[in-house]
């Protein structure tokens, strides 16, 4: 009972407040009404332009990360290229390289017609004050033997001194324990050189008492002691020292071959 007298009055109610704005709005102008549809739009417009804004906000990123995408692809290929131009480059340099050792070797033996060589290249090195040797590419199978020996395109670089199947070890003559006996090419005196406490050098001892050394004056070897043939280019005179004792006499000789830039040598094996 009391539930049915609520909901009829809700019911009045509800009815009283439609015919009130029935009531307002048949006595409302139509300016009224514009001016209350501007308010409105004035409203809403700026919402629905921060919505727009956003939109197009988003599809500019989209079309943004697809450029970084395309920009990432580019890269990689780029990236790829500059590899493959690398590797290139790095061949090319081989080839040049094996182009110059070559070109070395022909040298050697176009110069050395005299004598049957092997053309050898260098794989490792043991310099000091104290020792010079090193080791070439070629041994035993190649033919190579002790006490063959070893030339470069200037003159004499030492002799063999141990040998393996594929490989042979080298003392050079600026070693100090090394010997040679050579000849002066001016005055024709006799001495020994041996590798000097300072690197890449050669001191003639044993020289005559009598002879009359000239620097700048050719060194070659004398073909004595059967280790090397003889008329092979050793150096030059740089220095005489002329001791208190006549008999100490010596000469600095400046090898003809640059130890410190040797690559390519030849074996003569006969």
């Amino acid at each position: 009972m009391y539930n049915n007298k609520k909901g009829g009055t809700i019911g009045i109610i509800i009815t009283i407040i439609i015919l009130i704005l029935l009531v307002i709005l048949s006595n409302t102008k139509l300016s009224d009404i514009s001016y209350l549809g501007n308010a409105i739009n004035t409203i809403v417009m700026p919402i629905q332009n921060g919505y727009t804004y956003l939109k197009n906000k988003i599809s500019g990123n989209t079309s943004f990360f697809t450029n970084i995408d395309t920009l990432s692809t580019e890269n990689d290929e780029l990236k790829k290229q500059n590899s493959e131009l690398e590797q290139k480059l790095r061949e090319l340099e081989i080839i040049k390289a094996e182009n110059l050792t070559l070109k070395e070797y022909l040298n050697l033996t176009e110069k050395y017609t005299s004598y049957t060589t092997i053309p050898a290249y260098i794989i490792n090195k043991d310099t000091s004050n104290y020792s010079s040797t090193f080791v070439i590419n070629v041994g035993l199978d190649d033919g190579i033997k002790e006490n063959m020996t070893v030339i470069a395109d200037k003159g004499l670089v030492g002799h063999v001194v141990s040998v393996t199947s594929n490989t042979a070890k080298v003392q050079t003559i600026v070693d100090p324990s090394s010997a040679v006996s050579v000849i002066f090419e001016s005055t024709g005196d006799n001495a020994i050189c041996k590798g000097a406490i300072e690197k890449n050098t050669l001191k003639a001892t044993y020289i005559s008492t009598s002879a009359e050394l000239l620097e700048n004056d050719t060194v070659e070897t004398s073909g004595m002691g059967g280790l090397y043939q003889k008329g092979i280019m050793v150096g030059t005179v740089s220095k005489i020292e002329n001791t208190k004792n006549v008999i100490d006499k010596y000469a600095i000789i400046k090898p003809a071959v640059d130890f410190d830039k040797l690559e390519t040598v030849l074996v003569i094996i006969k």
